[in-house]
């Protein structure tokens, strides 16, 4: 449970950070539509997502990984569709958000984890 929610707050991190540098992207709300919005994302990238890989798997492989990237835009656009404070203009935008939340997952996920061997 708790990884969960680390996640949910790493996903909020994330999405806040979108928000911010793509234009094409809007938060609508305060701290909890935010947080709600993180919850569905991350609802969405456990149950949608690897499905979704699986059947695009022969795309991943040809574009060494890269189709990756597509697969995580359209995991934005389905948060997009299912929420009403987020807001993607374009796919576009969703392509460079989801370079933005993976960049931003990464780094908050690398500290959590060195902040985790550490104790």
């Amino acid at each position: 449970m708790r990884n969960f929610v680390i996640k949910i707050v790493v996903n909020a991190l994330a999405l806040a950070a979108a928000a911010g540098v793509v234009g094409g992207i809007h938060l609508a709300g305060g701290f909890w539509e935010v947080l709600g919005v993180a919850v569905v994302f991350s609802i969405v990238n456990t149950l949608v997502r690897p499905i979704l890989a699986f059947f695009s798997l022969p795309f991943i492989i040809l574009t060494l990984g890269l189709f990756l990237v597509v697969v995580n835009a359209a995991m934005l656009e389905l948060t997009d569709a299912l929420t009403d404070s987020l807001v993607v203009d374009g796919f576009g935008s969703a392509i460079l958000g989801a370079l933005v939340i993976s960049l931003v997952s990464l780094i908050v996920g690398g500290v959590l984890k060195d902040e985790k061997r550490k104790s």
